[in-house]
């Protein structure tokens, strides 16, 4: 048996120390993130597709790792259930509404589990209990949709292209406008006689304006007149309404209307009287011969009157 130094056992010993150091601590720090030394709970979500999702690969909520992917299942040709462990202090934030999604760690990094927020009504998530989940986006969905972009974006640039060579060779009306010369001084022209015409506008509105302005001077003071005579007519119904003044006696005064009464039934009463008066007269021996000669003149004047008539038909005939 071959005999070794103590220095050499001394370094053998320290390297085997160190060597158990290491493999201690990386055992501590694997279990670390694996959470093995830390009290979880378990969640499941299925997925149509997991785009790479692996076991062991973080669970994400809020931004912070809560966790890590447990175990992964093809349950049919169409669902794959994931399997999450997820440390127990964080099963307060959980709610049974939350959801799982797939996402990356940056651009191309890998794939990871994001659990979103639930509503604040919600029940806490239980342990073995199922979230619901949210299907990823594909990189190739991507891709696919950049270059129909693409694509779009190069067949637009052709056409612009082939636009601007036209323009510049004077082709079409806009090629036209920018390269033929007499087109633009036929443009500035109308322009010239647009601002000729404006300010004939300019001066039409100015002299509307200030017929209008006269206009409502005079509308003002018709108004102020009207006012007046409305204000004067409504104290002059006042008065009626009180009695005052001879209308509003006649209106308001029944002594006076009962006056008005008597007074034309004694004209009427008069009118009767003196209508036989006047009959009387005619039969008075006083007046009896001048009513005579005045009835004799009227029918020797009608008689006259008759004979003239059948004459002057006759000298017609």
């Amino acid at each position: 048996m071959e005999n070794h130094s103590p220095q050499f056992k001394a370094r053998l010993g320290i390297f085997i120390a160190i060597g158990i150091a290491i493999f201690v601590i990386a055992i501590f720090i694997i279990g670390k993130q694996q959470h093995l030394f830390n009290p979880v709970f378990k969640v499941t979500a299925n997925f149509n597709n997991i785009s790479g999702l692996q076991a062991g690969n973080s669970i994400r909520f809020s931004g912070i790792d809560v966790g890590i992917v447990d175990n992964i299942n093809i349950i049919n040709d169409s669902t794959v259930q994931v399997d999450l462990l997820i440390r127990k202090d964080v099963q307060q934030f959980i709610k049974s509404d939350s959801y799982a999604s797939i996402g990356s760690e940056g651009i191309i990094g890998d794939k990871i589990i994001i659990i979103t927020q639930g509503s604040n009504n919600a029940p806490l998530a239980q342990d073995g209990q199922h979230i619901m989940s949210k299907e990823p986006l594909e990189t190739d969905d991507i891709m696919k949709s950049l270059k129909t972009s693409a694509e779009s974006a190069e067949i637009i640039t052709l056409q612009l292209a082939e636009i601007m060579m036209n323009i510049n060779s004077g082709n079409g009306t806009l090629g036209r406008l920018i390269q033929d010369s007499t087109i633009a001084e036929n443009i500035n022209l109308t322009i010239g006689n647009f601002r000729k015409s404006s300010e004939g506008l300019d001066e039409t509105i100015e002299v509307t304006k200030e017929n209008v302005f006269a206009f409502m001077e005079s509308l003002q003071k018709t108004a102020a007149k009207t006012e007046v005579a409305s204000n004067q007519l409504g104290e002059i119904m006042t008065k009626i309404n009180n009695g005052e003044g001879a209308i509003g006696m006649l209106i308001q005064d029944t002594t006076i209307v009962n006056n008005i009464d008597e007074t034309i039934l004694n004209l009427k009463e008069s009118s009767i009287g003196l209508n036989e008066n006047m009959e009387a007269l005619k039969h008075n021996f006083l007046f009896r011969g001048y009513y005579r000669r005045q009835a004799k003149e009227d029918e020797k004047l009608r008689m006259e009157t008759d004979t003239v008539m059948p004459v002057g038909i006759e000298s017609e005939r």
